[in-house]
């Protein structure tokens, strides 16, 4: 059979997704609320326990699962999940940004946290497409923490509006995946769509910091003041 006789169709289909919520030990109007997404092959489970683990238990933590399982072994059961790959990218980046948009609102309303105290954290492979967010949805949360990620290629010419939200980037000396030849220019980049970037270079490789609730805890106390 030819290539010619071969036709490429496209079809949207219903995809139920998931996430942890856990609520703040006690809420009042400085209550923040954590949208928390996980790296690639990890999970909503890790991700809330490391969340919660550098910034508390004040604000309420919304732990998203992405969208797309895989097994992480042919051996074993264990599940992983992913949010993109080079494959349709731009499918993934919309789902991603219809997946957030749904969780902060219904976990916003459900709590009463307005967008102003509204907060976005991801750990490596979400962290690019956290930024996107940003920049696509001002005014959505108020701030970003990327650890252990990067900026999106077209962060300079892409159809992005001014990010409001302020952004905090903490790099690692020894990650292999993105190493601090390249993480080095991440602020001066991400400064082009947003005017409050932070930008921190910790010890360390390719791991969630142990030692960055310091220097979040600090951010957040100027952001969210």
């Amino acid at each position: 059979m030819s290539s010619e006789a071969v036709e490429r169709r496209t079809f949207s289909a219903r995809l139920d997704c998931h996430y942890l919520l856990r609520a703040a030990a006690e809420a009042d109007g400085s209550t923040l609320l954590v949208a928390a997404l996980h790296g690639f092959g990890s999970n909503p489970e890790v991700m809330l326990r490391l969340t919660e683990a550098m910034l508390g238990p004040g604000p309420v933590i919304a732990a998203v699962q992405a969208p797309s399982q895989f097994f992480l072994s042919p051996h074993a059961g264990e599940v992983g999940y992913c949010w993109a790959t080079q494959k349709h990218s731009d499918e993934s980046v919309r789902l991603h940004h219809e997946m957030l948009l749904h969780v902060l609102d219904e976990a916003g309303r459900e709590h009463g946290i307005p967008a102003s105290r509204r907060l976005l954290v991801g750990f490596s492979q979400p962290v690019g497409m956290n930024y996107r967010f940003a920049a696509t949805h001002p005014g959505a949360v108020r701030g970003v923490i990327g650890i252990c990620g990067g900026v999106p290629k077209n962060w300079e010419d892409g159809p992005y509006h001014e990010a409001s939200a302020a952004l905090l980037h903490i790099a690692r000396k020894e990650d292999d995946f993105y190493p601090p030849a390249v993480t080095e220019k991440y602020a001066e980049r991400l400064r082009l769509r947003a005017n409050d970037v932070e930008f921190h270079m910790m010890e360390g490789g390719h791991k969630f910091p142990s030692k960055a609730g310091p220097v979040v805890e600090k951010w957040i106390g100027r952001v969210f003041r």
